[in-house]
């Protein structure tokens, strides 16, 4: 349960005044999320790709990024992409891949092993490369804090072009053929928010536009860059970057297109992994599809998750399907034994600001999935360590109002490597003294900045409501501001003084709630569920009042449809 809930304030009659017959509750939520003129509701509320998607070459190194992949690719020399291991990192190198192997490019792709490699280029990775022959590097989802390396590409006659979305280091590649990253100071690009598939998905449109400029023996054919849009949809889901602006778009258009989808890996994964509401949204992506292509980098390596991507044979997209299934099936045991030992670890938690733990010889491939799991618990940033001798890999998550990378940035003296975004970061350390002195000034600095903090859970509300406002055409209204996700979430509304008329436990152990509730002066008797609140039924009975946060959702059983209120929270009404 949450300690606080936390309902928006009220708008002021008239204060979205280009739209005065608009539902005030819908209205509401738009003002919510920033949205008060007729110009920014219609583009959220209506997106159009043709309208609304951003040309690629208001990044400014788009010219040259464009320039040297084309004419890498007519004097046929040897191209390395160079990704990362998350789903995000795979999803940008299978984009750019496909997109080159349409060019006829002479192209192979490098997916760094986590365990053994970490993230982002690497020295020996730099010199394999260079051995091989290959003349252009072209990394996506990474490169940003890579300066050594691309200075060493350069010294050996090799020609990077980084696309990129994480946050800028200290000291930018300077060495770079050319950068195309939306968060560095000096880009050009309006909108800040793409991960990094979004961002390979930009130079493929940069490709397109400018391949003409090249005589080149193979074109990409136009509406190609569309049938991407199932992996920028993935890809921005998984890596929880705000779904706004272009990441909206690419999100709205993607899950059509993942309907639809032409790649026979992503057909037969959707095939074995069915959704319980049968519909192909955001949050199948983020808890079916997502966890699946992560869990081949957390436990092996991410080529799996690449090869299932691309595969277009039927047999080998099964094998990698069930290769996949069961590298998810032990992360899954992985972490739920970790964080046995983890919160064994943790002890008292009661005056900490930021909860860090190490522990000899735990996966690296799962500590930023238990930092999550710890950070949501205690509601505090986490930080999971796994040494093994002197290297220790490490990962973070953290809570409103603290950022955690730039954290990090204050303690870069005691690590190898370090990056992520404000919210998640990984980094290694080399060596004890190191790791003793890391561990104490990321301490300091978080209890400096979250001592004023308040860190109790929010439950945030987007606005309270009465029974009578729900009905079939609210909820139509609801459903325009689909795809939900970060910085939109699906909306939570609070009902206040709402009378059982029934309740019961329902599952097979009896774990969740099921209850028809009425609310004074409307006639119109509503089912609310509660799923894993079974334990309410002992405390409630027919007649009481409780106030109820929720979702409203689609119940469809036998071929009837009937709304439902999902419950997220609840506590009996003072009255």
């Amino acid at each position: 349960m949450y300690q606080k809930w936390q309902v928006f304030d009220s708008i002021a009659t008239g204060q979205i005044a280009d739209l005065p017959e608009e539902n005030r509750i819908i209205l509401q939520l738009l003002h919510n999320r920033g949205f008060n003129d007729e110009k920014s509701i219609n583009d959220f509320l209506n997106p159009d790709y043709d309208q609304q998607i951003l040309d690629p070459f208001l990044f400014g190194d788009m010219s040259k990024a464009t320039a040297r992949i084309l004419q890498a690719i007519k004097d046929n020399e040897k191209i390395m992409i160079y990704g990362d291991y998350d789903a995000d990192g795979v999803c940008s190198t299978a984009i750019l891949y496909s997109a080159l192997k349409k060019l006829g490019a002479d192209v192979d792709i490098r997916i760094p092993f986590r365990e053994g490699e970490g993230y982002g280029l690497n020295m020996t990775a730099a010199q394999e490369i260079i051995d091989a022959g290959y003349k252009l590097v072209i990394t996506v989802d990474c490169g940003i804090s890579n300066k050594e390396e691309v200075s060493f590409f350069k010294n050996n006659n090799v020609d990077v072009v980084i696309t990129d979305h994480h946050k800028e280091p200290a000291e930018l590649p300077t060495d770079a053929w050319a950068i195309i990253n939306p968060s560095i100071k000096n880009s050009n690009y309006p909108f800040k928010k793409l991960c990094g598939a979004g961002v390979a998905f930009k130079v493929v449109q940069g490709l397109i536009k400018k391949q003409d400029e090249f005589e080149l023996d193979n074109k990409i054919f136009p509406g190609f860059d569309k049938w991407l849009l199932d992996l920028v949809a993935i890809a921005t889901v998984g890596d929880i970057v705000p779904l706004f602006g272009e990441n909206r778009i690419f999100v709205k258009y993607g899950l059509i297109v993942l309907d639809k989808t032409r790649r026979t890996g992503i057909v037969k994964i959707i095939e074995k992994v069915n959704h319980y509401s049968g519909k192909l949204d955001t949050e199948y992506i983020g808890w079916r599809l997502v966890p699946r292509l992560n869990a081949a980098g957390r436990i092996n390596h991410a080529s799996l998750a690449f090869e299932l991507i691309i595969s277009d044979n039927e047999e080998e997209s099964d094998r990698l399907v069930k290769q996949l299934e069961d590298e998810n099936t032990k992360r899954q045991s992985i972490t739920a034994n970790m964080l046995i030992e983890v919160d064994d670890k943790i002890g008292e938690v009661k005056d900490k600001n930021l909860i860090l733990v190490v522990g000899e010889n735990w996966h690296p491939g799962v500590v930023g999935l238990v930092a999550g799991r710890i950070s949501d618990k205690y509601n505090l940033p986490a930080i999971i360590i796994s040494q093994d001798g002197d290297k220790c890999i490490g990962s973070g998550r953290s809570v409103e109002g603290f950022d955690i990378t730039s954290a990090l940035g204050k303690c870069s003296e005691y690590l190898e490597k370090f990056g992520g975004h404000p919210q998640a970061c990984g980094f290694t350390i080399i060596g004890q003294d190191n790791l003793d002195n890391f561990r104490k000034k990321i301490i300091t600095i978080a209890a400096g900045a979250l001592k004023d903090l308040d860190l109790s859970k929010v439950l945030k509300i987007e606005a309270e409501i009465e029974l009578a406002d729900i009905n079939w055409e609210f909820y139509n209204k609801l459903e325009k501001f689909e795809p939900f996700g970060e910085g939109n979430e699906n909306p939570l509304f609070l009902v206040k003084n709402l009378k059982i008329e029934q309740i019961q436990t329902v599952g097979s152990d009896g774990q969740h709630l099921r209850a028809m509730v009425s609310q004074t002066n409307h006639p119109i008797i509503h089912k609310i569920i509660g799923f894993s609140l079974g334990e309410w039924c002992a405390k409630l009975k027919v007649g009481d009042k409780i106030d109820v946060v929720f979702e409203i959702g689609v119940n469809e059983w036998n071929g009837n449809k009937d709304l439902q209120l999902k419950i997220i929270d609840l506590k009996e009404s003072q009255v």
